[in-house]
Protein backbone atom coordinates (compact mmCIF):
# COMPACT_ATOMS: atom_id res chain seq x y z
CA UNK A 1 0.00 0.00 0.00
CA UNK A 2 0.83 3.44 -1.01
CA UNK A 3 0.64 5.94 2.01
CA UNK A 4 1.76 9.79 0.84
CA UNK A 5 3.10 12.51 2.93
CA UNK A 6 0.03 14.24 4.32
CA UNK A 7 -0.05 17.03 7.20
CA UNK A 8 -0.04 14.99 10.88
CA UNK A 9 -3.24 16.18 12.75
CA UNK A 10 -3.31 16.86 16.33
CA UNK A 11 0.58 17.34 16.91
CA UNK A 12 1.65 20.18 18.81
CA UNK A 13 4.48 22.02 17.14
CA UNK A 14 6.59 24.36 18.55
CA UNK A 15 6.39 28.26 17.30
CA UNK A 16 9.31 30.49 16.29
CA UNK A 17 8.93 34.18 16.11
CA UNK A 18 11.19 36.05 13.64
CA UNK A 19 10.87 39.04 11.13
CA UNK A 20 11.84 37.86 7.76
CA UNK A 21 12.02 33.72 6.42
CA UNK A 22 13.33 32.88 3.82
CA UNK A 23 12.83 29.75 1.98
CA UNK A 24 15.41 28.17 -0.32
CA UNK A 25 18.87 28.14 -0.32
CA UNK A 26 19.92 29.02 -3.90
CA UNK A 27 21.17 31.73 -5.21
CA UNK A 28 18.32 33.62 -5.26
CA UNK A 29 17.77 33.20 -1.56
CA UNK A 30 21.55 33.36 -0.88
CA UNK A 31 21.82 36.64 -2.20
CA UNK A 32 18.43 37.96 -0.74
CA UNK A 33 20.15 36.76 3.10
CA UNK A 34 22.97 38.27 2.06
CA UNK A 35 22.18 41.79 1.20
CA UNK A 36 19.81 41.91 3.65
CA UNK A 37 22.79 42.02 6.07
CA UNK A 38 24.70 44.22 4.43
CA UNK A 39 21.79 46.70 4.26
CA UNK A 40 21.29 46.29 8.12
CA UNK A 41 25.08 46.62 8.76
CA UNK A 42 25.16 50.24 6.33
CA UNK A 43 22.03 50.76 8.78
CA UNK A 44 23.63 50.27 12.21
CA UNK A 45 26.90 51.81 10.97
CA UNK A 46 24.67 55.03 10.34
CA UNK A 47 22.35 54.55 13.34
CA UNK A 48 24.30 52.98 16.43
CA UNK A 49 20.99 54.42 18.89
CA UNK A 50 18.53 52.40 16.89
CA UNK A 51 19.91 49.18 15.40
CA UNK A 52 18.68 46.46 13.52
CA UNK A 53 18.90 43.52 14.34
CA UNK A 54 19.43 39.78 12.28
CA UNK A 55 18.41 37.54 14.98
CA UNK A 56 15.12 36.80 13.59
CA UNK A 57 16.03 36.42 10.25
CA UNK A 58 16.20 32.91 9.15
CA UNK A 59 17.14 30.82 5.59
CA UNK A 60 15.66 27.73 5.26
CA UNK A 61 17.35 24.92 3.02
CA UNK A 62 15.88 21.33 2.13
CA UNK A 63 19.10 19.56 1.49
CA UNK A 64 21.60 18.41 4.16
CA UNK A 65 24.14 21.03 3.28
CA UNK A 66 24.17 24.48 1.45
CA UNK A 67 24.33 23.98 -2.14
CA UNK A 68 23.43 20.22 -2.30
CA UNK A 69 20.42 20.43 -4.45
CA UNK A 70 21.86 23.29 -6.53
CA UNK A 71 22.21 22.14 -9.99
CA UNK A 72 22.85 24.24 -13.43
CA UNK A 73 24.69 24.28 -16.03
CA UNK A 74 26.19 26.66 -15.69
CA UNK A 75 27.73 29.77 -17.07
CA UNK A 76 27.44 33.02 -14.58
CA UNK A 77 27.10 36.39 -16.22
CA UNK A 78 28.52 38.34 -13.58
CA UNK A 79 26.86 41.38 -13.56
CA UNK A 80 24.92 41.02 -10.46
CA UNK A 81 27.45 39.78 -8.72
CA UNK A 82 29.45 42.60 -8.69
CA UNK A 83 26.73 44.53 -7.30
CA UNK A 84 26.33 41.46 -4.60
CA UNK A 85 30.33 41.66 -3.81
CA UNK A 86 32.18 44.53 -6.08
CA UNK A 87 35.39 41.96 -6.14
CA UNK A 88 33.90 38.86 -5.42
CA UNK A 89 35.84 37.23 -8.52
CA UNK A 90 39.08 37.67 -6.25
CA UNK A 91 37.75 35.04 -4.22
CA UNK A 92 34.82 33.12 -5.70
CA UNK A 93 34.81 30.00 -6.92
CA UNK A 94 35.21 30.74 -10.85
CA UNK A 95 36.36 27.21 -12.77
CA UNK A 96 37.10 29.29 -15.77
CA UNK A 97 36.35 32.69 -17.89
CA UNK A 98 34.68 32.34 -21.31
CA UNK A 99 37.06 32.17 -24.13
CA UNK A 100 35.25 30.75 -27.01
CA UNK A 101 31.59 30.02 -28.21
CA UNK A 102 30.94 28.12 -31.26
CA UNK A 103 27.19 27.23 -31.94
CA UNK A 104 26.17 23.98 -33.97
CA UNK A 105 23.03 22.58 -35.88
CA UNK A 106 23.46 18.85 -35.65
CA UNK A 107 21.81 16.54 -38.29
CA UNK A 108 21.68 12.40 -37.55
CA UNK A 109 25.46 12.18 -38.84
CA UNK A 110 26.81 15.79 -39.44
CA UNK A 111 27.29 18.87 -38.34
CA UNK A 112 26.68 22.51 -39.45
CA UNK A 113 28.57 25.19 -37.64
CA UNK A 114 27.00 28.89 -37.37
CA UNK A 115 29.47 31.12 -39.29
CA UNK A 116 28.42 33.89 -36.58
CA UNK A 117 27.60 32.92 -33.16
CA UNK A 118 24.51 34.67 -32.54
CA UNK A 119 24.33 37.50 -30.31
CA UNK A 120 22.34 35.81 -27.49
CA UNK A 121 24.92 32.37 -27.02
CA UNK A 122 27.88 35.44 -26.63
CA UNK A 123 29.55 34.44 -23.56
CA UNK A 124 32.58 36.60 -23.12
CA UNK A 125 32.53 38.07 -19.71
CA UNK A 126 30.79 35.11 -18.25
CA UNK A 127 32.15 32.34 -16.14
CA UNK A 128 32.21 28.71 -16.28
CA UNK A 129 31.43 27.63 -12.58
CA UNK A 130 29.66 24.65 -10.37
CA UNK A 131 26.65 26.14 -8.98
CA UNK A 132 26.91 23.93 -6.21
CA UNK A 133 30.25 25.29 -5.54
CA UNK A 134 29.63 28.69 -5.92
CA UNK A 135 26.08 28.35 -3.70
CA UNK A 136 28.19 26.63 -0.79
CA UNK A 137 30.58 29.68 -1.27
CA UNK A 138 27.72 32.11 -0.95
CA UNK A 139 25.94 30.09 1.84
CA UNK A 140 29.73 30.44 3.75
CA UNK A 141 29.42 34.54 3.45
CA UNK A 142 26.03 34.31 4.44
CA UNK A 143 26.91 32.63 7.62
CA UNK A 144 29.85 35.00 8.48
CA UNK A 145 27.33 37.66 7.91
CA UNK A 146 25.00 36.67 10.67
CA UNK A 147 22.26 34.94 9.11
CA UNK A 148 21.22 31.75 10.42
CA UNK A 149 20.77 28.91 7.81
CA UNK A 150 18.66 25.80 8.74
CA UNK A 151 19.72 23.21 6.31
CA UNK A 152 18.05 19.83 6.53
CA UNK A 153 14.43 21.76 6.71
CA UNK A 154 12.32 21.77 4.10
CA UNK A 155 9.20 24.23 4.24
CA UNK A 156 6.51 21.99 4.25
CA UNK A 157 3.05 24.39 4.10
CA UNK A 158 2.67 28.16 4.58
CA UNK A 159 0.40 29.57 7.15
CA UNK A 160 -2.00 31.80 6.65
CA UNK A 161 -4.36 34.30 8.61
CA UNK A 162 -7.06 35.70 7.94
CA UNK A 163 -6.06 35.70 4.01
CA UNK A 164 -2.33 36.66 4.95
CA UNK A 165 0.77 34.92 4.74
CA UNK A 166 2.03 34.85 8.46
CA UNK A 167 4.79 32.19 8.43
CA UNK A 168 6.19 28.85 7.64
CA UNK A 169 5.75 25.16 8.96
CA UNK A 170 8.84 23.24 8.33
CA UNK A 171 8.62 19.16 8.21
CA UNK A 172 7.78 16.83 10.41
CA UNK A 173 10.81 14.08 10.80
CA UNK A 174 10.25 10.62 11.80
CA UNK A 175 7.06 9.42 10.42
CA UNK A 176 6.85 6.33 8.98
CA UNK A 177 5.71 4.69 5.77
CA UNK A 178 2.48 4.35 6.81
CA UNK A 179 2.20 7.94 7.90
CA UNK A 180 2.39 6.90 12.39
CA UNK A 181 5.14 8.61 14.14
CA UNK A 182 8.32 6.60 14.78
CA UNK A 183 10.68 6.61 17.88
CA UNK A 184 12.49 9.60 16.80
CA UNK A 185 9.74 11.88 15.99
CA UNK A 186 10.06 15.89 15.93
CA UNK A 187 7.41 17.95 14.79
CA UNK A 188 7.94 20.59 12.49
CA UNK A 189 8.13 24.56 13.62
CA UNK A 190 5.78 27.16 12.87
CA UNK A 191 7.99 29.73 11.84
CA UNK A 192 5.65 33.03 12.34
CA UNK A 193 7.15 35.58 10.21
CA UNK A 194 6.99 39.06 9.08
CA UNK A 195 7.12 38.45 5.30
CA UNK A 196 8.15 34.98 4.26
CA UNK A 197 10.11 34.88 1.45
CA UNK A 198 9.67 31.79 -1.44
CA UNK A 199 12.81 31.13 -3.12
CA UNK A 200 12.98 27.54 -3.83
CA UNK A 201 14.11 27.38 -7.51
CA UNK A 202 11.09 26.02 -10.43
CA UNK A 203 8.29 25.10 -9.74
CA UNK A 204 8.39 25.26 -5.79
CA UNK A 205 5.80 23.39 -3.96
CA UNK A 206 5.09 26.47 -1.35
CA UNK A 207 4.91 28.83 -4.49
CA UNK A 208 2.58 26.44 -6.00
CA UNK A 209 0.42 26.65 -2.79
CA UNK A 210 0.68 30.18 -2.92
CA UNK A 211 0.14 30.81 -6.46
CA UNK A 212 -3.12 28.54 -6.10
CA UNK A 213 -4.50 30.23 -2.72
CA UNK A 214 -4.74 33.58 -4.46
CA UNK A 215 -5.11 32.50 -8.22
CA UNK A 216 -1.81 34.68 -9.07
CA UNK A 217 -1.99 32.94 -12.48
CA UNK A 218 -4.93 34.26 -13.62
CA UNK A 219 -4.21 37.09 -16.58
CA UNK A 220 -0.85 35.44 -16.99
CA UNK A 221 0.50 32.79 -19.64
CA UNK A 222 0.57 29.67 -18.13
CA UNK A 223 4.34 29.14 -17.03
CA UNK A 224 6.23 26.65 -19.37
CA UNK A 225 9.62 24.53 -18.52
CA UNK A 226 12.06 22.59 -19.89
CA UNK A 227 14.12 19.79 -18.32
CA UNK A 228 18.08 19.77 -18.58
CA UNK A 229 19.60 16.32 -17.64
CA UNK A 230 23.50 17.49 -17.26
CA UNK A 231 26.90 14.79 -16.51
CA UNK A 232 30.17 15.99 -15.68
CA UNK A 233 32.62 14.33 -17.23
CA UNK A 234 36.62 13.77 -17.15
CA UNK A 235 38.23 14.06 -20.54
CA UNK A 236 41.29 13.47 -21.38
CA UNK A 237 44.27 16.34 -20.71
CA UNK A 238 43.66 18.82 -23.96
CA UNK A 239 40.48 17.85 -25.40
CA UNK A 240 38.50 20.99 -24.52
CA UNK A 241 39.49 24.10 -23.44
CA UNK A 242 38.48 25.34 -19.73
CA UNK A 243 36.24 27.95 -20.95
CA UNK A 244 35.23 26.36 -24.50
CA UNK A 245 31.35 26.66 -24.61
CA UNK A 246 29.79 24.49 -27.38
CA UNK A 247 26.42 24.88 -28.09
CA UNK A 248 24.03 22.55 -30.41
CA UNK A 249 20.66 22.29 -31.62
CA UNK A 250 18.55 19.90 -33.78
CA UNK A 251 19.64 16.18 -33.56
CA UNK A 252 18.63 14.17 -31.44
CA UNK A 253 14.52 16.24 -31.35
CA UNK A 254 13.06 16.61 -34.20
CA UNK A 255 11.44 19.47 -35.67
CA UNK A 256 8.34 18.78 -33.51
CA UNK A 257 10.36 19.34 -29.62
CA UNK A 258 11.97 21.99 -28.19
CA UNK A 259 15.45 21.95 -26.92
CA UNK A 260 19.60 21.47 -27.05
CA UNK A 261 22.78 20.51 -25.62
CA UNK A 262 25.60 22.96 -23.83
CA UNK A 263 29.04 21.47 -23.33
CA UNK A 264 31.57 23.67 -21.14
CA UNK A 265 34.94 23.16 -20.56
CA UNK A 266 35.66 23.58 -16.91
CA UNK A 267 39.12 23.09 -14.71
CA UNK A 268 40.82 20.17 -14.33
CA UNK A 269 40.35 18.70 -17.49
CA UNK A 270 36.58 18.12 -16.89
CA UNK A 271 33.11 19.27 -19.08
CA UNK A 272 29.50 19.64 -17.99
CA UNK A 273 27.37 18.08 -20.68
CA UNK A 274 23.52 18.32 -20.58
CA UNK A 275 20.49 18.53 -22.89
CA UNK A 276 17.98 20.74 -22.03
CA UNK A 277 14.52 19.08 -23.56
CA UNK A 278 11.23 21.48 -23.56
CA UNK A 279 8.66 19.76 -21.75
CA UNK A 280 6.12 21.14 -24.30
CA UNK A 281 6.85 17.98 -26.95
CA UNK A 282 3.41 15.96 -28.30
CA UNK A 283 4.97 12.00 -27.97
CA UNK A 284 4.43 11.15 -24.32
CA UNK A 285 7.00 8.42 -24.93
CA UNK A 286 10.11 10.73 -25.65
CA UNK A 287 12.24 10.32 -22.27
CA UNK A 288 14.63 13.23 -21.59
CA UNK A 289 17.61 11.23 -19.93
CA UNK A 290 17.69 9.04 -23.74
CA UNK A 291 17.57 12.10 -25.48
CA UNK A 292 20.94 13.13 -23.71
CA UNK A 293 22.38 9.51 -24.25
CA UNK A 294 21.86 9.69 -27.68
CA UNK A 295 23.21 13.07 -27.76
CA UNK A 296 26.19 11.63 -26.89
CA UNK A 297 25.99 9.05 -29.08
CA UNK A 298 26.64 11.68 -32.17
CA UNK A 299 29.87 10.89 -34.01
CA UNK A 300 31.02 14.65 -32.76
CA UNK A 301 29.83 14.14 -29.25
CA UNK A 302 31.06 10.79 -29.28
CA UNK A 303 34.64 12.07 -30.66
CA UNK A 304 34.76 14.64 -27.74
CA UNK A 305 34.19 12.04 -25.00
CA UNK A 306 36.26 9.31 -26.65
CA UNK A 307 38.21 7.91 -23.15
CA UNK A 308 36.23 10.18 -21.04
CA UNK A 309 34.46 8.77 -17.85
CA UNK A 310 31.26 10.02 -17.08
CA UNK A 311 31.49 11.13 -12.38
CA UNK A 312 28.32 13.16 -12.07
CA UNK A 313 25.01 13.33 -13.20
CA UNK A 314 21.61 15.04 -12.39
CA UNK A 315 18.38 16.98 -13.30
CA UNK A 316 17.08 20.08 -13.19
CA UNK A 317 13.40 22.11 -14.49
CA UNK A 318 13.55 25.07 -15.61
CA UNK A 319 11.15 27.95 -16.30
CA UNK A 320 10.65 28.95 -20.24
CA UNK A 321 7.63 31.14 -20.11
CA UNK A 322 9.32 34.57 -19.75
CA UNK A 323 7.62 38.01 -19.14
CA UNK A 324 3.99 36.96 -19.57
CA UNK A 325 4.22 34.55 -17.47
CA UNK A 326 5.42 36.26 -14.19
CA UNK A 327 3.16 36.01 -11.36
CA UNK A 328 2.45 39.04 -9.00
CA UNK A 329 5.42 39.29 -7.14
CA UNK A 330 4.66 40.33 -3.75
CA UNK A 331 1.57 40.69 -1.27
CA UNK A 332 0.24 40.36 2.23
CA UNK A 333 3.38 38.60 3.94
CA UNK A 334 4.97 37.17 0.86
CA UNK A 335 7.45 37.77 -2.17
CA UNK A 336 9.00 35.34 -4.56
CA UNK A 337 11.98 35.54 -6.40
CA UNK A 338 14.15 33.71 -9.08
CA UNK A 339 13.39 30.69 -10.92
CA UNK A 340 10.00 30.41 -8.77
CA UNK A 341 8.96 33.77 -9.90
CA UNK A 342 9.94 32.61 -13.77
CA UNK A 343 12.93 34.70 -13.67
CA UNK A 344 15.04 33.14 -16.68
CA UNK A 345 16.08 34.44 -20.01
CA UNK A 346 14.88 31.62 -22.39
CA UNK A 347 17.04 32.99 -25.41
CA UNK A 348 20.40 33.23 -23.41
CA UNK A 349 19.60 30.12 -21.17
CA UNK A 350 20.59 31.74 -17.98
CA UNK A 351 18.94 32.84 -15.32
CA UNK A 352 21.14 32.89 -12.30
CA UNK A 353 22.78 36.46 -12.78
CA UNK A 354 18.57 37.06 -12.38
CA UNK A 355 17.91 35.21 -9.67
CA UNK A 356 20.68 36.66 -7.60
CA UNK A 357 19.07 40.00 -8.43
CA UNK A 358 15.51 39.47 -7.65
CA UNK A 359 16.94 38.81 -3.93
CA UNK A 360 18.93 41.52 -3.81
CA UNK A 361 15.85 43.89 -4.72
CA UNK A 362 13.99 41.58 -2.02
CA UNK A 363 16.04 42.27 0.29
CA UNK A 364 15.47 45.77 0.02
CA UNK A 365 12.44 45.93 0.53
CA UNK A 366 12.46 43.80 3.52
CA UNK A 367 15.14 46.28 4.69
CA UNK A 368 12.63 49.01 4.28
CA UNK A 369 10.05 46.96 6.40
CA UNK A 370 12.47 46.56 9.09
CA UNK A 371 13.90 50.25 8.85
CA UNK A 372 9.93 51.26 9.31
CA UNK A 373 8.16 48.36 11.10
CA UNK A 374 5.77 48.27 8.96
CA UNK A 375 5.38 45.35 6.89
CA UNK A 376 2.18 46.09 5.70
CA UNK A 377 1.16 45.25 1.84
CA UNK A 378 1.84 48.84 0.26
CA UNK A 379 5.78 48.08 1.84
CA UNK A 380 6.03 45.07 0.64
CA UNK A 381 4.51 45.50 -2.66
CA UNK A 382 7.43 48.10 -3.72
CA UNK A 383 8.94 44.90 -4.53
CA UNK A 384 7.09 44.80 -7.68
CA UNK A 385 7.84 48.35 -8.73
CA UNK A 386 11.38 47.52 -7.98
CA UNK A 387 11.93 44.99 -10.21
CA UNK A 388 10.23 46.31 -13.12
CA UNK A 389 12.83 49.44 -12.78
CA UNK A 390 15.45 47.10 -12.64
CA UNK A 391 17.34 45.75 -15.32
CA UNK A 392 15.43 42.17 -14.98
CA UNK A 393 12.94 43.83 -17.07
CA UNK A 394 15.17 45.53 -19.04
CA UNK A 395 16.60 41.83 -19.86
CA UNK A 396 13.36 39.83 -20.27
CA UNK A 397 10.96 42.59 -22.06
CA UNK A 398 12.84 41.86 -25.42
CA UNK A 399 12.47 37.88 -25.37
CA UNK A 400 8.95 38.38 -23.63
CA UNK A 401 7.26 36.39 -26.61
CA UNK A 402 10.51 33.71 -27.59
CA UNK A 403 9.39 30.45 -26.16
CA UNK A 404 5.72 31.06 -27.09
CA UNK A 405 6.98 31.67 -30.37
CA UNK A 406 8.12 27.94 -30.85
CA UNK A 407 4.95 26.09 -29.87
CA UNK A 408 4.37 25.06 -33.46
CA UNK A 409 7.53 23.59 -34.12
CA UNK A 410 11.45 24.55 -34.78
CA UNK A 411 10.84 26.13 -38.15
CA UNK A 412 8.28 28.37 -37.26
CA UNK A 413 10.34 29.17 -33.91
CA UNK A 414 13.43 30.35 -35.68
CA UNK A 415 11.04 32.55 -38.09
CA UNK A 416 9.65 33.77 -34.88
CA UNK A 417 12.87 34.22 -33.16
CA UNK A 418 14.36 36.36 -36.08
CA UNK A 419 11.40 38.70 -36.44
CA UNK A 420 11.41 39.09 -32.80
CA UNK A 421 15.10 39.79 -32.83
CA UNK A 422 13.93 43.04 -35.64
CA UNK A 423 11.23 43.91 -33.58
CA UNK A 424 12.72 44.29 -30.09
CA UNK A 425 10.78 41.14 -28.98
CA UNK A 426 7.58 42.19 -30.21
CA UNK A 427 7.16 39.64 -33.35
CA UNK A 428 4.23 39.51 -35.18
CA UNK A 429 1.98 40.14 -32.22
CA UNK A 430 2.36 41.87 -29.20
CA UNK A 431 1.88 39.32 -26.62
CA UNK A 432 2.29 35.83 -27.54
CA UNK A 433 0.10 33.26 -26.03
CA UNK A 434 0.84 29.89 -25.05
CA UNK A 435 -0.54 26.73 -23.09
CA UNK A 436 0.71 25.00 -20.65
CA UNK A 437 3.37 21.94 -22.11
CA UNK A 438 1.26 19.22 -20.51
CA UNK A 439 -1.92 20.16 -22.76
CA UNK A 440 0.33 20.06 -25.71
CA UNK A 441 0.71 15.93 -25.08
CA UNK A 442 -1.49 13.55 -27.49
CA UNK A 443 -3.01 10.22 -26.95
CA UNK A 444 -1.57 7.24 -28.40
CA UNK A 445 -3.64 6.34 -31.16
CA UNK A 446 -2.45 10.35 -32.60
CA UNK A 447 0.86 9.01 -33.04
CA UNK A 448 2.94 6.62 -35.32
CA UNK A 449 3.34 2.96 -34.03
CA UNK A 450 7.20 3.32 -35.55
CA UNK A 451 7.56 6.46 -33.06
CA UNK A 452 8.44 8.00 -35.97
CA UNK A 453 11.46 10.58 -36.06
CA UNK A 454 11.10 10.22 -32.52
CA UNK A 455 11.57 6.48 -32.53
CA UNK A 456 14.86 6.57 -31.53
CA UNK A 457 14.55 8.63 -28.04
CA UNK A 458 11.33 6.76 -26.87
CA UNK A 459 11.53 4.73 -24.16
CA UNK A 460 14.23 4.16 -21.64
CA UNK A 461 17.50 3.78 -22.63
CA UNK A 462 19.93 0.86 -22.41
CA UNK A 463 23.52 2.67 -22.15
CA UNK A 464 26.82 0.39 -23.01
CA UNK A 465 28.38 1.66 -19.23
CA UNK A 466 31.09 3.61 -21.17
CA UNK A 467 29.20 6.24 -23.35
CA UNK A 468 25.75 6.21 -22.46
CA UNK A 469 23.87 4.86 -19.29
CA UNK A 470 20.90 3.63 -17.65
CA UNK A 471 18.86 5.80 -15.87
CA UNK A 472 19.74 3.73 -12.60
CA UNK A 473 23.63 4.34 -13.18
CA UNK A 474 23.11 7.76 -14.32
CA UNK A 475 21.41 7.99 -10.63
CA UNK A 476 23.79 6.11 -8.81
CA UNK A 477 26.14 9.30 -9.68
CA UNK A 478 23.46 11.77 -8.41
CA UNK A 479 24.41 11.26 -5.05
CA UNK A 480 20.65 10.92 -3.97
CA UNK A 481 19.74 9.35 -0.11
CA UNK A 482 16.57 9.91 1.00
CA UNK A 483 15.57 8.41 4.71
CA UNK A 484 13.90 5.00 3.36
CA UNK A 485 10.89 5.04 5.93
CA UNK A 486 8.84 7.55 5.83
CA UNK A 487 5.76 8.60 3.48
CA UNK A 488 5.58 9.26 -0.47
CA UNK A 489 6.56 12.31 -1.52
CA UNK A 490 5.60 11.82 -4.84
CA UNK A 491 0.92 12.71 -4.00
CA UNK A 492 -0.84 11.46 -6.52
CA UNK A 493 -4.18 12.45 -6.43
CA UNK A 494 -6.15 9.26 -8.28
CA UNK A 495 -4.09 6.32 -8.70
CA UNK A 496 -7.23 4.62 -10.88
CA UNK A 497 -6.17 7.35 -13.42
CA UNK A 498 -2.54 5.87 -13.74
CA UNK A 499 -3.56 2.22 -13.43
CA UNK A 500 -7.07 2.41 -16.04
CA UNK A 501 -6.84 6.00 -18.24
CA UNK A 502 -3.29 6.53 -18.72
CA UNK A 503 -2.26 3.41 -19.52
CA UNK A 504 -4.21 3.54 -22.35
CA UNK A 505 -4.47 7.16 -23.53
CA UNK A 506 -0.40 8.10 -23.26
CA UNK A 507 0.85 4.65 -22.15
CA UNK A 508 2.11 6.44 -18.77
CA UNK A 509 4.58 8.55 -19.21
CA UNK A 510 5.58 10.01 -16.38
CA UNK A 511 8.05 6.58 -16.12
CA UNK A 512 9.50 8.11 -19.69
CA UNK A 513 10.06 12.08 -18.45
CA UNK A 514 10.83 11.37 -14.84
CA UNK A 515 14.84 11.12 -15.08
CA UNK A 516 15.45 9.22 -11.87
CA UNK A 517 13.30 6.08 -12.68
CA UNK A 518 10.91 6.70 -10.17
CA UNK A 519 7.61 5.80 -11.79
CA UNK A 520 7.56 2.06 -13.15
CA UNK A 521 4.08 0.42 -13.91
CA UNK A 522 4.13 -3.10 -12.40
CA UNK A 523 2.00 -5.84 -13.56
CA UNK A 524 -1.48 -6.36 -11.88
CA UNK A 525 -4.31 -8.57 -11.12
CA UNK A 526 -6.57 -5.97 -9.45
CA UNK A 527 -6.80 -4.08 -12.43
CA UNK A 528 -8.60 -3.53 -15.72
CA UNK A 529 -5.25 -2.86 -17.62
CA UNK A 530 -3.07 -5.67 -15.49
CA UNK A 531 -1.02 -2.48 -14.48
CA UNK A 532 -0.85 -0.81 -11.15
CA UNK A 533 1.58 2.48 -10.74
CA UNK A 534 4.66 1.75 -9.00
CA UNK A 535 6.44 4.17 -6.92
CA UNK A 536 10.25 4.58 -5.93
CA UNK A 537 10.46 7.97 -4.33
CA UNK A 538 14.05 6.96 -3.08
CA UNK A 539 15.32 7.88 -6.49
CA UNK A 540 13.52 11.16 -6.35
CA UNK A 541 15.91 14.34 -7.82
CA UNK A 542 14.20 16.52 -7.01
CA UNK A 543 13.99 17.90 -10.40
CA UNK A 544 9.54 18.48 -10.23
CA UNK A 545 9.07 16.68 -14.15
CA UNK A 546 6.28 14.80 -12.91
CA UNK A 547 4.65 17.55 -11.23
CA UNK A 548 4.90 19.62 -14.56
CA UNK A 549 4.35 17.36 -16.99
CA UNK A 550 1.87 14.44 -15.95
CA UNK A 551 -1.04 14.99 -18.53
CA UNK A 552 -3.58 14.35 -15.63
CA UNK A 553 -2.07 16.92 -13.12
CA UNK A 554 -2.82 14.37 -10.49
CA UNK A 555 1.00 14.30 -9.35
CA UNK A 556 1.89 16.81 -6.75
CA UNK A 557 5.51 17.05 -5.60
CA UNK A 558 6.14 18.33 -1.81
CA UNK A 559 9.27 17.96 0.01
CA UNK A 560 10.79 15.15 1.33
CA UNK A 561 11.77 14.66 4.90
CA UNK A 562 14.59 17.46 5.37
CA UNK A 563 17.87 16.39 4.26
CA UNK A 564 16.89 13.82 1.50
CA UNK A 565 17.78 14.29 -2.39
CA UNK A 566 20.74 14.84 -3.78
CA UNK A 567 24.17 15.39 -3.61
CA UNK A 568 25.38 17.48 -6.56
CA UNK A 569 28.93 17.91 -5.14
CA UNK A 570 30.52 19.23 -7.59
CA UNK A 571 27.75 19.96 -10.31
Amino acid sequence: MIVFRKPLTGVERPAMEADVVIVGGGPAGMACALRLSQLIDEHNAKHPDAPLSKENIYLLEKAREIGAHCLSGALLDPRSMRELLPDFEKEAPLDAAVIKESVYYLTRTGKFKFPVTPPPMRDHGNYVISINKFVKWLGSKVEEAGITVFTGFAGSELIFETGRVVGVRTDDKGVDKSGEQKSNFEPGYDLKAKVVILAEGTRGSLTKQLVGRFQLDRERNPQTYGVGVKELWELPAGRIAPGEVIYTMGYPLSFNEYGGAWIYGAKDNTASLGFVTGLDYPDPRIDPQHVLQEFKKHPFIAKLLEGGKMVRYGAKSLPYGGWWCVPPLAGDGWMILGDSAGFLNSQRLKGIHLAIKSGMLAAETAFEAMAKNDFSLPVLESFQDRVEESWIKTELWPVRNFHQGFEHGFVSGMINAGIQQFTSGRGLHEHYPNKAGHLRMKHLNQLPADGGAEARIIGPAKGDGKLTFDKLTDLYYSGTKHEEDQPAHLVIHDTDICNERCVKEFGNPCKNFCPANVYEMVEATDTPSGLQIHLNPSNCVHCKTCDIMDPYEVITWVPPEGGGGPNYEGM
